[in-house]
């Protein structure tokens, strides 16, 4: 025989947690199911293990969407304020780092029992372990298949990601779901994600690995202002990750690895005040010796400043604050913090998340096409998107 629910929500990661107690705490009999064995593995592991759970300034414009509009409706409903109130009434110590982002002092686990206690409280059945086989509308109703046995609800939600970091169980399947009902899909792709490169630009990475500089990297009229890290595959760092998910393949990138200086000018100053210096000295001054050791290798130029004509330092500015660089790729979903893509939101409505064409049927958090910022705001659209959907959900 089959069991029955109000709602069967299918992935216990953030956006479905968040979604399950919701819709608990207003009467539903909840269903959350997971394929995997342990729950919430992408929160366990995010922001270093201490889950950089929602940012302070969350707007719509640091959301990337086909539809800008789309975000606007959930996240004023359901806001950073509200999701900070609910970490604060069950005493989780927090900080903000930088920029808004707010990082738990201890553990992300202190996020992840928060939210299962709120599912057990709320009455909500929790299967982990639990692989969906099938899912089939049925006389106004949805039939779920698992390895365990048969389930029907009245709503089915969707809230199983994207496909990035696979080594903790991502799938398509929530993209599999979404083709089976008719819903359009925007091509997916991985997003704040480290970029790489060949040849002669992937050895100079290699080369400097382990370093760190400020820069402002730019896509276009898109730019982010933050670390960069050179690595043996190429280059990360929280500026790289953030641009990644506006950069295309066989685009160029844009590079000032002196944002507060204009290199060309301190230079001539320098040789005149300082004929004598060599220009690794004067580069060491604002970049770290063995990036200006490098930058100088390439620009084949050595010696003292007097020794250098104004145009060659201009030049050498050029290639610090004007840098252009053509990553061959991204490390892909392996390394992927998020998936861009997904369910396309013109299919779905943005005040409650359910399918235009399907009542009863919702997608929220990672599975549809709304990609955030590094630094809470992928988090803050699961507990936004959550919960218009559970409200949405008591409301039918």
């Amino acid at each position: 025989m089959s069991q029955q629910f109000d709602v069967v929500i299918i992935g216990a990661g953030a956006a479905g947690l968040m979604c399950a107690f919701q819709a608990g705490q207003r009467g539903l009999s909840v269903l959350l199911i997971d394929h995997a064995r342990k729950l919430a593995e992408k929160i366990r592991i995010s922001g270093g293990g201490r889950c950089n759970f929602t940012n302070i300034y969350a707007r719509p414009e640091a959301f990337l969407c086909q539809n800008p509009h789309f975000v606007k409706s959930a996240l004023a409903r359901y806001t950073a304020a509200d999701f900070i109130d609910l970490v604060t009434r069950h005493d989780i110590p927090f900080h903000e780092k930088k920029l808004g982002q707010l990082f738990c002092d201890r553990s992300a686990q202190d996020i992840i029992d928060m939210l299962i206690e709120n599912c057990h409280q709320a009455g909500v059945t929790l299967r982990t372990g639990c692989a969906v086989t099938q899912v089939t509308p049925t006389n106004g109703l949805y039939e779920v298949v698992t390895e365990s046995g048969h389930i029907s609800a009245t709503s089915l939600v969707i809230a199983t990601g994207g496909l990035s970091i696979p080594k903790i169980g991502a799938t398509g399947f929530g993209y599999d779901i979404a083709r089976q009902f008719g819903l359009a899909l925007v091509p997916q792709r991985a997003g704040l994600v480290p970029l790489t490169f060949t040849d002669e630009m992937k050895q100079r990475c290699a080369v400097l690995s382990g370093l760190s500089v400020d820069a402002l990297v730019s896509a276009g009229k898109t730019e982010f202002e933050e670390g960069m890290l050179f690595t043996h595959r190429g280059l990360s760092g929280p500026s790289i990750l953030q641009i990644s998910s506006y950069w295309r393949e066989s685009e160029q990138l844009t590079v000032n690895l002196a944002p507060e200086h204009r290199i060309g000018d301190s230079l001539k100053a320098d040789k005149k005040q300082h004929p004598k210096q060599t220009i690794h000295t004067a580069l060491s001054q604002v970049l770290p010796k063995r990036l200006a050791a490098d930058i100088l290798a390439s620009a084949q130029m050595e010696g003292r400043l007097a020794d250098c004509a104004d145009k060659q330092l201009a030049a050498l500015g050029d290639l610090i604050n004007d840098w252009h660089i053509s990553p061959s790729g991204t490390e892909g979903y392996r390394t992927a913090e998020v998936t861009l893509g997904g369910v396309d939101t013109d299919a779905l409505d943005a005040r409650t998340m359910q399918a235009r064409s399907h009542e009863g049927l919702y997608f929220i958090g990672e599975v549809v096409d709304v990609t955030g910022h590094l630094g809470g705001y992928n988090f803050q659209w699961a507990w936004s998107s959550g919960y218009i959907c559970a409200e949405a959900l008591a409301a039918r």
